[in-house]
């Protein structure tokens, strides 16, 4: 899930909430939307190969 800030960067978080804070996970903040995109697929690769 990517989100616009204030800043105008794009910070991506976690799909599911933390189960010990009731918050979504920041896995990173990135200058463009398509560079947050990207890392999105990354982190979705990665969750599959374990």
């Amino acid at each position: 899930m990517i989100r616009k800030l204030k800043s105008g960067e794009y910070r991506l978080y976690s799909r599911k909430t933390d189960p010990k804070t009731g918050k979504r996970r920041n896995l990173g903040t990135f200058g463009s939307r398509a560079a947050a995109a990207k890392h999105e697929r990354d982190v979705q690769y990665f969750k599959r190969r374990g």
